[in-house]
């Protein structure tokens, strides 16, 4: 505490959201804090403004999004029907932008399907969040002229059924997760891990590409002190970068911090068991994972690569890291990695 301030430099904002998170474990109230922090509804356009600023302050998601959308976009070149189905679609941000591209391809746009899963709410609308996500979507895709369908489901997603995808065999058919498979219960909570559930329904649904992004961590050991430790090597990278890019009044910045690395700490440090809900894993143990799933992995597109590693290098902070380790793309600071994004098929 002595060395914490939400408005002082990066190391005093990180010591006071984990300050906030042991002091909520030792109480006992991590899992009613959390709850609150859930279901406490920032609006959209917050989220939206504070999104732009993570967007102009450093590539991570940028380059997924180009990573992602542009390999899914040469798999489907020759497609007239496209069915995405993504695993954890939030917002949707991922999509504005692989619409605009379609609208442009020669030839005329595919007819587009987006199955958008999400967790549900808390409360009496558990799909108003990915309804909504959808409903922004359609108005999108009218204004650039791409026929669009939307499918919303809001279900823990070890248990969304296969018939619930709709699955048409005629249409070049996208499994997407990108950063969220982190908030899947493992083996060390339930027998059936919701993790190896989720793989195998994603093998079941046979996909044409699966697009695999995690948060790489090794925090979701079962120890305390151990988690604790990896917490703060991750999230210490997280508010370096924020402090060395940002200005440190601006709001959005302070959004970031307390909404979304603050409510994720600490869910890591004062949850446990089945209410501990952020559970990274290295990307090595999910190639393990997805490889015993029965996924075989496809290399990234050389050209797309070549060109997200030319746009990190020319256009950000020199300690943006992009790299490649066994066909997964990797993205840190200060050679930290703190993202994985792959490619892979049945």
């Amino acid at each position: 505490r002595q060395h914490s301030s939400p408005f002082g430099d990066g190391s005093q904002r990180l010591a006071y959201c984990f300050a906030d998170g042991l002091e909520a474990r030792l109480a006992g109230t991590g899992s009613q804090i959390y709850k609150g922090l859930v279901s406490k509804r920032t609006s959209a356009a917050d989220i939206l403004k504070a999104y732009h600023l993570y967007l102009a302050a450093c590539p991570f998601r940028k380059i997924s999004n180009f990573t992602a959308n542009n390999t899914i976009k040469i798999s489907a070149q020759n497609s007239m029907r496209v069915h995405i189905i993504d695993f954890g679609i939030l917002y949707g941000f991922q999509w504005p932008t692989f619409i605009q591209k379609l609208s442009s391809r020669p030839g005329g746009p595919p007819k587009l399907r987006i199955t958008g899963i999400e967790f549900p709410l808390p409360g009496f609308r558990p799909a108003e969040g990915v309804e909504e996500t959808g409903h922004r979507l359609a108005d999108y895709a009218k204004e650039f002229n791409v026929p669009f369908e939307y499918n919303a489901i809001a279900k823990r997603w070890d248990t969304v059924q296969l018939e619930e995808l709709k699955i048409d065999r005629d249409e070049f058919l996208v499994v997407n997760c990108l950063y969220r498979a982190k908030n899947l219960l493992d083996e060390t909570v339930a027998v059936d891990s919701p993790r190896n559930i989720f793989l195998n329904l994603v093998r079941k649904i046979n996909p044409d590409i699966f697009i695999h992004g995690i948060v790489n961590g090794a925090f979701n050991a079962p120890f305390f002190v151990t988690r604790f430790r990896e917490a703060l090597f991750h999230f210490s990278a997280m508010f370096d970068m924020l402090e060395t890019i940002v200005p440190r009044e601006d709001p959005e910045r302070m959004l970031i911090e307390k909404e979304i690395f603050g409510r994720d700490a600490l869910n890591i440090i004062a949850c446990e068991g089945w209410e501990r809900v952020e559970r990274p894993e290295t990307y090595k143990q999910w190639q393990i994972r997805n490889l015993r799933a029965g996924f075989v992995q496809i290399p990234l597109d050389r050209d797309i690569v070549k060109r997200a590693t030319d746009r990190v290098r020319s256009s950000y902070h020199k300690d943006f890291v992009i790299d490649e380790d066994s066909r997964w793309l990797l993205q840190g600071w200060k050679g930290r990695i703190i993202y994985a994004l792959s490619a892979w098929k049945p």
